[in-house]
């Protein structure tokens, strides 16, 4: 699903923000990207984003190549991955359910649909009795609770998290943590960046990748059965059920992912990832 190979990011002004960077994610796989400030982590995440590209090296995200995708196939990767921000970045005039509905606009839903997938959304995050309410109405895990399901709109495959959890407190925290928690055991990829290790700490059966001045320093590769045969249990690391969920993935991300096996990247011809089934 996402791979890396040898790649750098430099700045002009400010040097290398990763160096020679190489790993491979799986479909379905939840991953911890930790590291002191400044390591690399937002850079990782913005690369996989392709809100900027590689000075170095060459990156695949899903069938997306950094060095063949032009700029105008760039929102069809993006409809595939969903981006959960630290601060949030809501617009401070719309509600709650307008923020959501924001998100859909790209996919051509009309009024209707958008409506039922907006109460759907906000229902899955437990934030239903607040969708009229301003961002300024609402506590720091009300807001983040509004971006995951704004970032779930498009159904996207993957799910992206830039310390996600940092401006919370203890129990938003953990509640925010559920939901990605849950995301992930129905089959959803997920890439969270936090440098909160006692969180990676206690959470077993993942991937953790370790950052330091902008290099890969630790690769905990974890073997783990096959999403589909996951259960929640009260285990260590495995968040327990609260009782009978509702998934929160539709049932067109249900389905598989070409893997791409690992080494040099594979000659994929330009124009194969637009032709690709669309998230609409």
């Amino acid at each position: 699903m996402i791979q890396f190979y040898n790649v750098s990011k430099v700045h002009p002004r400010t040097g290398a923000a990763v160096a020679e960077i190489s790993f491979h994610l799986r479909k379905g796989e939840f991953t911890f990207l930790t590291g002191h400030s400044g390591a690399g982590k937002s850079t990782i995440l913005k690369l996989i984003h392709f809100q900027t590209r590689p000075t170095k090296g060459e990156l695949q995200v899903l069938r997306y190549h950094t060095s063949r995708t032009k700029r105008r196939q760039i929102p069809n990767l993006r409809r595939r991955i969903g981006f959960v921000f630290q601060d949030f970045k809501l617009l401070a005039g719309l509600t709650a359910a307008d923020n959501v509905a924001f998100a859909l606009k790209v996919t051509g839903a009309s009024r209707r649909e958008a409506d039922r997938k907006v109460e759907q959304l906000l229902n899955q995050v437990n934030l239903s009795e607040k969708a009229k309410s301003l961002p300024s109405e609402l506590s720091a895990g009300e807001k983040q609770r509004v971006v995951i399901a704004r970032a779930l709109a498009t159904n996207p495959l993957l799910l992206l998290a830039d310390e996600p959890t940092g401006n919370l407190d203890a129990e938003a925290s953990e509640e925010i943590f559920q939901l990605f928690w849950r995301l992930h055991l129905e089959g959803m990829a997920v890439v969270m960046a936090t440098h909160n290790t006692e969180l990676i700490r206690r959470t077993s059966g993942v991937r953790v990748l370790e950052l330091k001045n902008g290099q890969l320093i630790s690769d905990s590769v974890v073997g783990t059965e096959p999403v589909s045969s996951v259960h929640e249990t009260d285990a260590l690391g495995s968040p327990p059920a609260t009782g009978p969920q509702t998934s929160m993935l539709s049932e067109s991300n249900k389905t598989s992912v070409t893997e791409v096996p690992k080494g040099s990247p594979p000659d994929v011809p330009h124009e194969g990832a637009p032709n690709q089934r669309e998230n609409t």
